[in-house]
């Protein structure tokens, strides 16, 4: 069954509820890629009156994590996930709708047969990278994400 973006934000009301609050919300998923968006607005600025950077990274890190949550639901088997590492870039002042895409979604697959083959811990990186309305990149997220089969 597929992941639907509607669903997940539930799920993130009541399992991420500082993202949800500070407007993070998945537009788009596939086994491919993510589509995540989040509004600058007084709750979630800094005091340059500009999306602060965690609010950011909230709405980068939940682009390539639904897709990891999406592949470990569809293995059938009980996973750990884990963000184990990240580095972030900011090219320009974020403010207005900040859309967050990530196109690694083929990363994840290998990872999650590997864990399960082996039992030993995987790790991968993926990238998110965050435009506003006129598509100029605002910032771009990397997380280093382990998997591993529980148990």
């Amino acid at each position: 069954m597929a992941l639907k973006p509607s669903k997940f934000n539930t799920f993130t009301f009541f399992n991420l509820p500082s993202a949800w609050w500070c407007g993070v919300r998945l537009r788009y998923i596939d086994e491919q890629k993510a589509v995540t968006t989040v509004k600058h607005r007084w709750f979630n600025q800094n005091p340059f009156k500009s999306m602060f950077w965690a609010v950011q990274g909230m709405a980068a890190e939940l682009s390539t994590g639904a897709m990891v949550i999406s592949q470990i639901q569809k293995s059938g088997k009980k996973i750990s996930m884990l963000v184990a590492n990240n580095k972030a870039t900011f090219t320009k002042k974020a403010t207005g709708k900040i859309t967050f895409t990530c196109e690694d979604g083929h990363l994840i697959g290998e990872a999650i047969e590997k864990t399960i083959a082996t039992g030993q811990g995987q790790t991968f990186w993926m990238k998110s990278v965050g435009v506003n309305r006129d598509g100029v990149e605002v910032s771009t997220f990397n997380f280093e994400w382990t998997v591993k089969i529980k148990g």
